[in-house]
């Protein structure tokens, strides 16, 4: 063992003994009492005044009134505000830059746009053309029309989402009736897309291009059947359902076209808004 070592051994030796007996010597607090019998007792031996504390004063109330109490209490305690339901999307234009995402606050009633609550679905950021004449300023992506769903959101504007549910109140609905239990939902294989009429090269372009367009190719029914403009349009029973809907969205849209109009609509209706000063072109 090293000289510093045994040094410091012989010093915590010594110091213990001074140390230890210091510790016992010292005075120890006594122990707060129990009860009030025992501080009269304790006061009674010392000669003094018994000094109660506040707590064996004062009893506790009854189990009744601390639940009282308890209920008030929690009654007028403060409660955070509810966070609100903000009823919109962040705007975004998609990668393709021919969709964008909805981006504007909805109507009052939760998933209504144009102002209109038989109009089902979300605004949209305005879609920019990718040509000379195509893009929506204020396009919407509607789902259902007069609580009829669409078998695909279709992007159009308000004009038209708004003939198209005309269209389906007065004149699908009608037409159907309770065949196959009425009308389940709407077929629509085209709505806002930047082309020219029926995709011919040097065309003007089509009302597609502006949100102003959609294509229904049939109706399902409720009973899982379809009324199909390519197979029923010449069907004894089902042509004539299809033939009154044709009529019936002459009026609510500008241009109707369907298989009797060209070789490029054997396969559904097209329904458009562009009107003319001569009135609706139906075919």
């Amino acid at each position: 063992m090293s000289v510093r070592r045994l040094t410091c051994a012989l010093v915590l030796a010594l110091a213990a003994g001074p140390v230890q007996a210091a510790l016992e010597s010292s005075p120890r607090p006594e122990p707060r009492p129990s009860d009030a019998a025992e501080i009269v007792s304790r006061a009674a031996a010392a000669d003094r005044p018994a000094e109660m504390p506040a707590t064996f004063l004062k009893s506790p109330p009854p189990a009744a009134e601390a639940l009282a109490v308890s209920a008030m209490a929690l009654g007028r305690s403060l409660r955070p505000m509810p966070r609100p339901v903000l009823p919109y999307r962040t705007a975004a234009l998609s990668a393709s830059g021919l969709r964008s995402q909805p981006s504007a606050v909805l109507t009052a009633r939760r998933g209504a746009v144009c102002g209109d609550p038989g109009i089902r679905g979300e605004a949209m950021a305005p879609i920019p053309g990718r040509v000379k004449g195509c893009g929506v300023d204020r396009p919407v992506r509607v789902i259902a029309v007069d609580g009829i769903p669409l078998t695909r959101p279709a992007v159009m504007d308000c004009p038209t989402a708004q003939a198209l549910k005309s269209w389906v109140a007065t004149g699908v609905r009608p037409a159907v009736g309770g065949l196959g239990g009425g009308v389940a939902s709407v077929n629509v294989v085209a709505d806002y897309v930047c082309r020219t009429r029926n995709n011919k090269s040097g065309a003007k372009i089509s009302e597609h291009g502006r949100g102003r367009a959609v294509d229904v190719a049939a109706v399902n029914l409720k009973n899982g059947a379809a009324l199909t403009v390519l197979t029923g349009w010449r069907d004894p029973r089902h042509g004539k359902v299809l033939r009154q809907m044709h009529k019936a969205a002459c009026g609510p849209f500008g241009t109707v076209l369907g298989p009797e109009s060209d070789p490029y609509h054997q396969d559904h209706f097209h329904l458009d808004t562009a009107r003319y000063r001569s009135g609706a072109y139906c075919r």
